[in-house]
């Protein structure tokens, strides 16, 4: 008991009046920072769970490739294929284990299932061999996924069989412990939507837009994540109006972060709407780009890679070891590239 007390008084800091704060618990606070219609996008291959020969060690790398998108806000995640289109999977049993002969969409799959707030998985995602060790992967813990200490304007809800007590509407499920609200509108059960609550009556909600949160709340609302079968269908298939209007490629042959977006004593964040970051595989981008028939047609191979993109950069110069993971690579580039729209 004197060694948990003792534990208990190390992590007991005195304020500027005295007075004992008690720091073993988080004190962060999700707070609106003004809403925001840009956007910040990653695309990933699915070669990065080509080193892997378990379950385990997939689903590790995935934790961390959605632990880096939640920690650094990122809207979106494209995962690209950049396999050789002759030995790609064919005809895979969506009710199998597809983590050795399907990595793209065991990635989507996984990505998907933690992004989505816990308490609505068991109803919108069935068991599957590929979740089997779901378990060991860490929470995201962000904003949309409800917790007891928070309260927020919006909520991401689950709809429910039944009728509300005034006998019209649709009664969802939010994850909280006040229980569900009811929406006016007529949904079908197991419908994912993203409400607003009331604030005169908090069991009252209106449907909006999942972008929502984001635009008018400035709240970050977890990513969504978007598949593509090339290199070159991550610009092509791009879901916002205007396409992508930065990229960002990376690569051990780019320059260093601070020589592409050199410091200035007030730098003002860059300009764009939507951004884009892609990082390759153990065999990086020219790889992707060689097993992409269009961009072969178009001569854009190995060294030309590099003009797909506005910069060509590399994340971390002088790295000590012959390889970096490319969930290594999201949490080291991202720490760099954050001054790039920080405070926009």
């Amino acid at each position: 008991m004197a060694d948990y007390e003792q534990d208990r008084q190390k992590k007991r800091r005195l304020t500027k009046d005295g007075d004992y704060v008690d720091t073993s618990k988080p004190s962060a606070f999700f707070r609106p920072l003004g809403g925001r219609d840009w956007t910040v996008s990653i695309a990933v291959p699915g070669s990065v769970l080509s080193t892997c020969r378990r379950d385990d060690q997939r689903t590790n790398i995935v934790s961390h490739l959605a632990r880096a998108l939640a920690v650094f806000s990122i809207d979106e995640i494209v995962i690209f294929d950049d396999s050789h289109p002759d030995t790609r999977a064919r005809n895979v049993d969506p009710a199998s284990y597809t983590g050795d002969i399907d990595p793209c969409g065991y990635l989507d799959h996984l990505l998907q299932y933690l992004e989505m707030p816990p308490f609505m998985r068991r109803t919108l995602l069935p068991l599957h061999p590929n979740l089997k060790g779901a378990g060991l992967m860490a929470s995201l813990d962000i904003p949309s996924h409800p917790h007891q200490t928070d309260w927020l304007p919006y909520c991401e809800g689950v709809t429910v069989a039944g009728t509300p007590k005034g006998g019209k509407g649709t009664i969802v499920d939010v994850g909280r412990r006040e229980g569900p609200v009811t929406i006016s509108q007529e949904v079908p059960p197991k419908t994912r939507i993203t409400v607003q609550i009331d604030e005169s009556d908090p069991s009252i909600a209106e449907p909006v837009d999942p972008s929502a949160p984001r635009t008018e709340g400035g709240y970050y609302w977890g990513y969504s994540v978007r598949r593509c079968n090339s290199l070159a269908n991550i610009f092509e298939e791009c879901a916002f109006e205007g396409g992508y209007d930065l990229s960002i490629g990376t690569s051990e042959r780019g320059v260093s972060i601070p020589d592409a977006f050199p410091e200035k004593k007030k730098r003002e964040p860059l300009s764009f709407n939507h951004l884009l970051v892609v990082f390759g595989g153990p065999r990086g981008l020219e790889y992707a780009a060689e097993n992409d028939p269009e961009l072969n047609g178009m001569g854009i191979v190995r060294g030309r890679t590099k003009e797909l993109f506005d910069h060509w950069i590399n994340v971390l110069p002088g790295q000590g070891s012959r390889t970096i993971r490319t969930d290594e690579a999201l949490f080291i580039g991202l720490a760099g590239l954050r001054k790039l729209w920080e405070g926009k």
